[in-house]
């Protein structure tokens, strides 16, 4: 049977499938190619595909809940695509913003002129919780203070993508990106020898060149600190560290000495030049923020803070990942770069701000608010399908707190066929997370991670609120009418 035989659209834009129920350009030959397969054959792949995930132990931790386990992170082998000339317009805008952050960051932390200038409120963006005092008149290695940056991107039903948040921080994901690409090449190899998709393989190898391009050393000693193994991402910390061939360290194996951070090593005393830290700014320096936390290094802030440590991402960059921030990010874009975004946000209204609280309080039945420093979907209101006690209580928290506070429109986010729970295709809501590396050049993944919600009708696509992911897959320029070999052999599924 046909995998899209009883195919609906139910009104919403389709990532794969346009209004007339036609492949959108670029997708026609998978489109062609996975129907042809059968329910049944998807079903058995997608097995495949769960068994391997369960055998490499691919997994995440959600906290908060009686069942706080490890669990297999759900992948959906129908994958999303992209043609190339749209891939082409979203990776320059993204771009243009991580250039643009970057200059406020390095503004507002010395010159504050942004400030001055009133772009946006001072008030707002100094009560901000990831603002950091102690980075005031601090210059990173090459001005850079994010170096590793997960934008999310959605799109409205008219078609139009939207940036909907920043994640400057310590955005994770792109593990699961890596390990989605390698599954698809050995779900459907027969594919992959015909399609000329953009590879993301190479994202370890640009990213260990991002970190070394922030040390003056010929050879800088590079390491990835990490809480430990409780850490819902642990999976990707000790991921990345191997693919690049680097130190995975906790707090407890580095120390700092004259000026240096080090690494305690059975060769003895190892210099580190450079440090992708995930962990959050209050646990990294127990005598620079949190005095009792066990996770970090001592005086590694001051070694950084003087040059003697390259920290990617660099401290205080939690300002610009705050969610009241994001609404002034155009006005950034013009004012630091004379150019007009490439890619818009959501529209955004700031509860901070009396008067659009006061329109965001009568209608939170149709908007969508979010807590500015939660994450993960957490903190989060969805208007229309919220009761009545629910907004009674948001609107409580709005009025006694209005700066942790924004709120959006509630947007129709596209959708892309998914095999769900019982054999059947149907659309999920999707958004999608590129990684942007920022050291002496730029890089983009071609895609990154497509983050789908696996309940029916739910817009929260985080895997601890019940999302999956989807490999996603951008054509390169000359792919767009390929040809795809015949996919329906299951001889030719490589072993997972």
């Amino acid at each position: 049977m046909s995998a899209f035989k009883d195919y609906r659209l139910d009104g919403f834009y389709d990532e794969l499938i346009d209004a007339q129920g036609k492949p959108r350009p670029g997708a026609e030959a998978l489109l062609g190619a996975i129907s042809g397969l059968g329910l049944d054959e998807l079903k058995r792949r997608q097995g495949l595909a769960e068994a391997s995930l369960l055998r490499k132990g691919i997994t995440f931790n959600v906290y908060g809940h009686a069942d706080a386990t490890e669990k297999i992170f759900p992948f959906d082998v129908l994958p999303r695509v992209m043609a190339a000339a749209e891939w082409a317009q979203l990776e320059a805008g993204l771009k243009q913003r991580l250039h643009a952050l970057n200059l406020f960051l390095q503004d507002l932390y010395n010159e504050k002129q942004v400030l001055k200038d009133k772009i946006l409120p001072a008030d707002l963006v100094l009560s901000s919780k990831g603002y950091l005092p102690q980075c005031e008149g601090i210059t990173p290695p090459l001005r850079l203070w994010c170096h590793i940056a997960g934008t999310d991107l959605v799109r409205h039903g008219d078609g139009t993508v939207y940036v909907l948040e920043d994640n400057l921080r310590c955005p994770s994901g792109v593990s699961y990106a890596l390990e989605n690409r390698q599954m698809m090449k050995r779900l459907f190899p027969e594919f992959f020898a015909s399609a000329a998709v953009a590879p993301v393989d190479d994202y370890p190898r640009r990213l260990l060149t991002t970190l070394q391009s922030l040390s003056p050393a010929r050879r800088p000693g590079v390491a990835l600190l990490t809480p430990g193994a409780f850490n819902s991402a642990y999976y990707e910390h000790s991921f990345l560290a191997q693919q690049m061939g680097i130190e995975l360290v906790e707090g407890g194996d580095l120390y700092v000495e004259a000026g240096r951070v080090k690494l305690r090593s059975t060769q003895g005393p190892q210099p580190v030049d450079v440090i992708y830290r995930r962990i959050d700014d209050d646990f990294l320096d127990p005598l620079a923020f949190r005095p009792d936390s066990m996770l970090g290094v001592p005086g590694i802030f001051k070694v950084w803070a003087q040059g003697g440590v390259a920290l990617a991402n660099a401290p205080g960059t939690g300002v610009a990942d705050d969610k009241a921030v994001y609404a002034y990010v155009p006005e950034l874009i013009k004012y630091y770069l004379s150019e007009e975004p490439i890619l818009p946000n959501v529209p955004t209204f700031v509860c901070w701000e009396p008067a659009q609280k006061d329109h965001v309080l009568k209608n939170l039945h149709k908007m969508v608010v979010k807590a500015v420093n939660e994450s993960g979907g957490y903190g989060m209101l969805v208007g229309p399908h919220s009761t009545e006690s629910e907004r009674e209580a948001f609107a409580a928290r709005i009025q006694a707190h209005p700066r942790n506070y924004i709120a959006q429109p509630t947007l129709d986010l596209s959708r892309v066929p998914t095999l769900i729970d019982g054999g059947a295709v149907e659309g999920r809501h999707v958004d999608l997370r590129p990684y942007i590396l920022s050291g002496r050049e730029q890089w983009v993944t071609p895609g990154g991670l497509t983050r789908v919600a696996l309940k029916k009708g739910s817009l929260v696509v985080n895997s601890s609120q019940g999302g999956g992911s989807k490999d996603t897959w951008v054509l390169l320029p000359s792919a767009n009418e390929a040809p795809v070999t015949d996919m329906n052999s299951k001889a030719t599924t490589a072993p997972l």
